[in-house]
């Protein structure tokens, strides 16, 4: 396992780091047993994972009391931590709290990356709260970046991280005096709106970058072949058509062609190579310098042990353009837009 500074931070998170939503159990991923939960945890520190990302919102809080319990009896000064507070929560002496839930239901002492999830703004808190009050005045990111810090202060977390902030979004909102340790973002090489100015950004001011969705929730893992093969939940983005979807919200045509010339692209090319669409897919997000780790899920050690594979693969610079080349005309037609389940108008992450 390959281990990545995390910007300026001391951080060296593994280049695979283990995403923990489906912790808990909940709506979106189904059941999840706590057993299947504490082999995949302790397997996954056995395979050189050093990198565990939740938030308070995962499953109501019970991706975080899951992963708690999975880590226990582990060395926690080898392991690292990420969560986020969701937007409506950080209001002056909300946030503090928000903290301090988290740390319970973690059973740890303090967070080495606590985020902000998304920025600050109305239509993103509406995202996390039907309370109109909240969603008509929501927090400010003064206050919360204030609030953050006094956190860093007092030791209840090590580094504050955003999630989901483009470019125009973290100028507009991080003054120079807050130290960002790291930008967590959706990326893979069917979402590549980072690549047009936020990820060099963040490179050219020392925050490291957590790509999520690196698989794009199984798309890219090769399993689906056809539209109607990829289930409601997973055709919510801007790739598809939102008319033919009563989940999806962003009110666009898509842009399914492209996506899925893409798609047998880059099957056509594990067939060439030899790889699976999965070595491919992660091996392609950690082949670039600027991505700290990417996020990968697992339900049980058998979906781990094919998550971390790619980790070990490392992609020969022809293939890497080449799979650049075949998905150039999709992320040219998306544009620098990366909230993927909204349209351009209503893009949360500027």
């Amino acid at each position: 396992m390959e281990y990545r500074k995390c910007g300026d931070s001391d951080l060296f998170l593994s280049s695979i780091g283990l995403g923990c939503w489906s912790f808990g159990g909940g709506e979106y991923w189904g059941q999840q047993d706590q057993k299947d939960v504490d082999e995949v945890v302790h397997a996954a520190v056995d395979k050189g994972i050093n990198y565990f990302d939740t938030a308070e919102v995962y499953n109501d809080g019970r991706s975080e009391t899951s992963l708690g319990r999975a880590l226990k009896g582990l060395q926690r000064d080898k392991l690292i931590i990420g969560s986020k507070v969701s937007p409506s929560n950080c209001y002056p002496g909300v946030l503090g709290k928000h903290c301090e839930a988290s740390l319970r239901r973690l059973q740890t002492d303090f967070i080495d990356v606590y985020m902000i999830h998304w920025p600050i703004h109305s239509h993103s808190v509406r995202h996390f709260t039907s309370d109109e009050k909240v969603v008509n005045n929501p927090p400010d990111i003064d206050d919360a970046l204030s609030s953050m810090l006094k956190l860093r202060d007092s030791g209840k977390i090590r580094y504050i991280g955003l999630s989901n902030f483009s470019k125009k979004r973290m100028i507009q909102d991080i003054p120079e005096h807050v130290p960002v340790a790291m930008n967590e973002l959706a990326y893979n090489l069917l979402s590549r709106g980072i690549e047009f100015d936020t990820l060099l950004h963040c490179q050219n001011n020392g925050i490291g970058i957590l790509a999520y969705i690196p698989l794009m929730q199984g798309i890219l893992s090769g399993k689906h072949r056809t539209l109607n093969d990829i289930p409601e939940l997973l055709r919510r983005t801007r790739h598809f058509d939102s008319a033919k979807n009563p989940r999806s919200r962003h009110g666009e045509n898509g842009f399914e062609t492209v996506t899925f010339r893409a798609i047998d692209d880059i099957r056509s090319l594990a067939v060439r190579t030899g790889y699976s669409m999965t070595d491919l897919a992660v091996g392609w997000v950690i082949a670039n310098n600027g991505i700290t780790s990417a996020l990968l899920g697992a339900r049980n050690v058998k979906q781990l042990e094919e998550a971390v594979k790619p980790a070990g693969k490392r992609l020969s610079e022809e293939i890497v353009n080449e799979l650049n080349i075949i998905t150039d005309d999709l992320k040219n037609a998306m544009g620098n837009c990366f909230d993927y389940w909204e349209s351009r108008e209503n893009d949360r992450t500027i």
